[in-house]
């Protein structure tokens, strides 16, 4: 019945700043929609951004900027996501490690984001 994630919702303390974050240091896209929304846009998903205290309707029962691990798959070198990741002074906090992945294993990077939410960095691995 389901196929995939479309986006999803973080809720953060800072806009600009989160954008500034997900921009420079993954190369997302900001988007802005409807009615003076903003997104992180990458692939064909995108994460919409709530500013906290200032959610959109309807919401999460408890909206909580830093409650979110989210894994994202790169198709680049892991290496360069590291290489990335110190040239832009963010602290890895584990990795690369193996894991398990949706549809296989993977390798990851774990940091964490400007709110608290921990970010894995995955590339796949032969199965």
């Amino acid at each position: 019945m389901i196929q995939r994630i479309d986006h999803l919702v973080m809720t953060v303390v800072d806009i600009p700043a989160t954008c500034r974050f997900y921009s420079r240091v993954l190369g997302m896209d900001v988007l802005r929609f409807g009615d003076d929304r903003i997104a992180l846009a990458f692939g064909d998903q995108k994460i919409n951004l709530h500013q906290a205290g200032q959610e959109f309707e309807p919401k999460a029962t408890f909206p909580t900027p830093g409650a979110i691990d989210l894994c994202l798959l790169t198709d680049q070198p892991l290496d360069d996501v590291r290489q990335r990741l110190d040239d832009q002074r963010v602290a890895i906090i584990e990795g690369p490690v193996r894991r398990t992945g949706a549809t296989g294993p993977i390798l990851s990077l774990y940091f964490h984001d400007p709110d608290g939410n921990l970010i894995e960095v995955a590339s796949p691995l032969p199965a």
